[in-house]
């Protein structure tokens, strides 16, 4: 098995997530004792909180790339980010080392073009679904995204960093996501991607009104791939 770096910290919860979703796919591909070979850096999310100044995105990026680093003189022989809104960054990190980041919005939007997938509702914190650098590579893929609903962004952002991100899971957050999904359906999506890795926690992905696609397991998925040089699940 390949060794994969992960920059995390973005919140320790969805590291979290991210380690025991890699580990529980490795070890039902290749055997009942295997474990991920895995090099993670946890980072102090209080230095990459709710970024909007350029100034702030350049430390960020600064901070990103020193990580990357470490994890590649430290014996990575591939990256992943595992926060969706980083990859604002990811030319930056990429610059940063020689071996390769796999890139989320990538991989999701080769699972949406696998599933015939067509125009999609972008669900995430405010720099994912209203910035370019995460929707051109979905729409690359051939995907159309609806335009961002601002009313959902402050109501996102809200739940995303005073909640999800402090490991905080309510009803109403549930209740609220649901009635977005049920919106985006009657605006003509015909499918949502969850962009922000806690989102799962509180949206049913195997059971909504719209095919979820959820970025943190496609991203899990993409890393076991790679760890185990597979090319498909299973």
């Amino acid at each position: 098995m390949r060794k994969l770096g992960m920059i995390g910290g973005m919140s320790w919860v969805s590291t979290g997530i991210y380690y025991d979703r890699i580990n529980r796919i490795v070890q039902r591909r290749a055997a009942p004792m295997a474990s991920a070979p895995l090099l993670i850096e946890s980072l102090d999310f209080c230095q990459l909180y709710a970024i909007r100044e350029d100034k702030d995105w350049k430390r960020a990026a600064s901070i990103l790339a020193e990580s990357a680093k470490r994890l590649e003189g430290a014996g990575a022989q591939a990256l992943i980010i595992n926060a969706n809104s980083m990859h604002k960054l990811y030319d930056d990190v990429a610059a940063a080392v020689d071996i390769p980041i796999l890139h989320i919005a990538e991989f999701v939007g080769k699972a949406l073009k696998k599933a015939g997938r067509k125009k999609a509702a972008l669900i995430g914190t405010r720099n994912v679904m209203t910035e370019s650098f995460y929707r051109k590579r979905l729409v690359a893929h051939g995907i159309d995204l609806l335009p961002p609903n601002m009313v959902n962004v402050e109501t996102l952002d809200r739940i995303i960093y005073d909640e999800l991100m402090v490991g905080k899971f309510t009803r109403d957050a549930e209740r609220t996501m649901k009635t977005i999904i049920t919106n985006k359906a009657q605006e003509g999506a015909d499918s949502i991607v969850l962009a922000c890795t806690e989102l799962d926690l509180i949206v049913d992905v195997d059971a909504n009104v719209l095919p979820v696609f959820d970025s943190t397991r496609i991203h899990c998925e993409a890393a076991a791939n790679w760890i185990l040089e597979q090319e498909a699940a299973d």
